[in-house]
């Protein structure tokens, strides 16, 4: 079994920043893709940024694009997500998700692996 643990939420201003980490530990299969999904309050759970294991494939949602940045530690599994320009409508859990598919994929059904979430909240 995989674990994913994220870290790095809390509360920020709107026009700040924020990182958030996702270490992998278990029993982690070989060249994952990993990437970030996030649930505002009433909403679907939304895909947010992905990468695969060699970074040659990185997707970013089109909320998202040019203000968050996606990379990854393959030595700790570990991945990262820099958030800049946060907005009030950024306020969401963040998820961590990882994948056996070697491409990024943004449909919640094809990752096979979820931490247990980390709260953003973006103040106005």
């Amino acid at each position: 079994q995989v674990q994913l643990v994220e870290s790095g939420g809390g509360l920020v201003q709107a026009g700040g920043s924020l990182s958030l980490s996702c270490a992998a530990s278990g029993r982690t299969f070989s060249n994952p893709t990993m990437g970030w999904f996030r649930q505002a309050p009433g909403k679907e759970r939304e895909f947010v940024a992905g990468l695969t294991w060699r970074g040659s494939s990185i997707l970013y949602a089109d909320s998202v694009k040019g203000r968050f940045t996606i990379s990854r530690d393959n030595a700790k599994v570990t991945v990262y997500l820099q958030m800049n320009a946060l907005k009030p409508e950024d306020t969401a859990v963040y998820y961590c998700a990882s994948s056996y598919t070697p491409v990024v994929l943004t449909s919640r059904a094809t990752w096979n692996y979820w931490g247990q979430g980390t709260q953003v909240t973006v103040s106005s």
